[in-house]
């Protein structure tokens, strides 16, 4: 549960990164709907949260994938505007959402270490 908790707060921390540089350059953060993030939080909610799971374990397991196909895909998102920042000069953007880039990755990695490490070997 504390790496769940972590992954919101860094999720928010990730929103206000990005809302205050967007607003430094006049734009605002709210642009377009992004229809694949709520496909995959609708897919989260559907296979691993309304699921009925004969053990725990086995829920822990579908949690954790899911979680990590929509930090997989946050991360693709953080290294794009990383390389676009870099492309435009804008290099203390770039270090801002490289930062958010890297704690993303490191949440990513704990949660592989907690799969890898105990949850998947006990539900398979």
């Amino acid at each position: 549960m504390d790496a769940l908790e972590a992954g919101a707060v860094g999720i928010e921390d990730g929103i206000k990164t990005l809302t205050a540089i967007l607003e430094t350059h006049g734009t605002s953060p709210k642009g377009e709907h992004c229809k694949a993030m709520e496909g995959l939080a609708a897919e989260a909610r559907s296979d691993a949260l309304r699921q009925e799971f004969g053990d725990d374990d086995a829920r822990d397991a579908m949690i954790i994938a899911q979680y990590q196909r929509m930090t997989h895909y946050a991360m693709a998102g953080y290294g794009t505007c990383v390389a676009f920042a870099k492309r435009l000069g804008q290099e203390d953007d770039a270090k801002m959402i490289q930062h958010c880039l890297d704690k993303t990755h490191d949440g990513d990695r704990r949660f592989t270490h907690i799969a890898t490490h105990g949850v998947n070997a006990v539900a398979a």
